[in-house]
């Protein structure tokens, strides 16, 4: 009795953290279908002309590409990078092991705003113009430990004697990877790919400190708010981010326990 007690209060608590923490975002969609440049209920009407408008709009289509130029290589660079420190932390005894991971993980705890401020001010000691090119740089320490801790747990309990066995049989380290370990990792891979460029695509701090001239979408969106007549096209598309970011953590999610089932299936 006392279990089913605990269990039913902590489902209301759980309930209620989570409509507080979503019930707010839902009203992105609901108001970018408004017949109104205003946020406010009552709502006057129904209307899909913000979402026509916002395809449109050559500032939210420019900073939409940006945000897909930075958020792509640096998905990419990050999963790379992750995907070989995990192994290297999963496969090799070194020492320092624990402060080296520390290190690695350090982007997660800082608060981006001293992160951001500390690389604008590196940046312009040595006369580095801001872009594109220095959010990317920004964004990859704090992508990488992302997957580095996905693919940590995709490959701890990774039967090492699968990769001796291909060394046995002739492979090369680099095709040992290719034919054994990539196949075997690859769920992981799609999942830190995934997580990765959500990650990239919708950071706001780092974005704004070192973008320059060339905004990304959420520092568009941001400065965007101030004009009550764009306000409903931001509505919209970020309406569309929200249900694309759902989309991709989903399946980054559901890649990434794919991995998980596979390897214990296979007695892995």
């Amino acid at each position: 009795m006392s279990t089913k007690n605990k269990f039913g209060a902590l489902g209301v608590f759980a309930v209620s953290y989570l409509a507080f923490v979503y019930i707010p975002v839902l009203f992105l969609p609901l108001f970018s279908f408004n017949d109104s440049i205003y946020v406010a209920f009552p709502l006057k009407g129904f209307t899909m002309q913000w979402y026509y408008e916002a395809f449109q709009s050559d500032g939210l289509m420019s900073s939409l590409k940006n945000s897909f130029k930075v958020g792509v290589p640096v998905a990419i660079l990050s999963t790379a990078l992750g995907t070989l420190a995990a192994k290297a932390v999963t496969r090799y005894r070194m020492p320092g092991k624990a402060p080296v991971m520390s290190f690695i993980m350090t982007p997660l705890v800082v608060p981006g705003i001293i992160v951001g401020v500390a690389l604008l001010i590196i940046a312009n000691m040595i006369g580095v113009t801001l872009s594109l090119f220095t959010i990317a740089i920004a964004h990859v320490p704090m992508c990488a430990a992302f997957s580095m801790w996905i693919m940590i747990s995709r490959l701890e309990g990774f039967d090492k004697s699968m990769e001796e066995a291909s060394f046995d049989l002739g492979e090369g380290a680099w095709m040992t990877f290719w034919r054994v370990t990539f196949p075997l990792i690859l769920p992981g891979i799609i999942a830190s790919l995934l997580l990765t460029f959500t990650i990239s695509f919708d950071e706001f701090i780092l974005a704004s400190f070192l973008g320059g001239s060339e905004p990304t979408l959420p520092v568009y969106m941001w400065s965007q708010l101030r004009f009550p007549n764009t306000l409903p096209r931001v509505l919209a598309l970020g309406a569309m981010i929200l249900v694309v970011s759902f989309v991709l953590v989903y399946f980054a999610e559901w890649f990434r326990r794919r991995g998980t089932q596979i390897k214990t299936s296979s007695g892995v």
